[in-house]
């Protein structure tokens, strides 16, 4: 995957349900948003929620909302075939252990090139959960974040966000819970539930290895399957529909293709994920 600006990046992303309630956040105090750094094409923010657990456990929770112009869309923690995916830098906050960034499920589009790009359109709100150094302290959440927005030609933006976490009640609870609760469900290959990744396994023959995963969706639903590697060194293909699955089930394959040099894959462990509307599940799967 070549990872540059001015790709094109055209296509159709079908909306994130969920994202339609975000419209409760403008209304929030200024004191549970930062400012909005507002760039040509879209504009980021950060919000704050009551936190979860106390001592030892305490997350203050947050978010980064992001908002794009019509016609624009933003990436995936993994951006598909092209694309850039977002960087996240809290190393200037204070009171601050740790700060996890939450991705909801993705859409999938054509970017233009004869591929597909993984990501979202009009709005997203991404969880953050932060892990505070001292839970009898706030937490000053500073973020540098550089992500790439897209119409016809993908360019980059930034931006610089500052937002004190006390882990108190907050207007924006609801919205974050809402979020939080369309997150993937972590799962296991194997499970049962309308929603699951029933079956994996690697494929040897001609050429390259190949990845073939059987997913279950609810009826009428078109699931839609993801595949990534260990880190950011991997650049899996967007996994593609194919016939011979089981009775109910809808099967996936991908090459075992844009691994780092010299790796060959054995032993590593994939995570999948699988979307069908709003419900998203994980797996993860190991090579051996």
């Amino acid at each position: 995957m070549d990872i540059m600006f001015l790709t094109k990046c055209t296509g159709r992303l079908t909306l994130f349900v969920a994202i339609a309630s975000l419209a409760g956040v403008a209304a929030a105090p200024a004191g549970d948003a930062s400012a909005w750094d507002e760039g040509l094409q879209s504009a980021v923010r950060l919000i704050a929620a009551r936190g979860s657990g106390s001592g030892n456990t305490a997350v203050y929770r947050s978010a980064v909302e992001i908002k794009l112009n019509p016609g624009w869309k933003t990436y995936w923690r993994y951006p598909g075939d092209s694309g850039v995916p977002p960087a996240f830098d809290f190393s200037k906050s204070e009171n601050v252990k740790s700060a996890s960034v939450l991705f909801p499920a993705p859409s999938l589009f054509e970017d233009g090139a004869g591929g597909h790009s993984i990501g979202y359109k009009k709005a997203v709100l991404l969880p953050v959960h932060v892990v505070p150094k001292d839970p009898k302290k706030p937490a000053v959440l500073r973020a540098k974040i550089d992500y790439a927005v897209c119409e016809k030609l993908c360019v980059p933006a930034d931006a610089n966000l500052e937002l004190t976490l006390p882990g108190t009640d907050s207007a924006n609870d609801t919205v974050v819970d809402t979020a939080e609760a369309l997150l993937p469900k972590m799962s296991s290959v194997g499970d049962g539930g309308t929603l699951a990744i029933r079956a994996a396994h690697k494929e040897a023959g001609k050429g390259k290895p190949k990845i073939v995963v059987d997913v279950a969706a609810p009826a009428g639903a078109a699931p839609v399957l993801y595949a990534e590697g260990p880190d950011a060194k991997w650049a899996l293909p967007v996994p593609e529909p194919m016939a011979g699955a089981p009775a109910g089930l809808q099967r996936f394959t991908f090459e075992l293709d844009g691994l780092p040099p010299g790796e060959n894959g054995a032993g590593a462990t994939l995570r999948l994920t699988a979307v069908a509307g709003d419900k998203a599940v994980e797996a993860l799967f190991r090579l051996d």
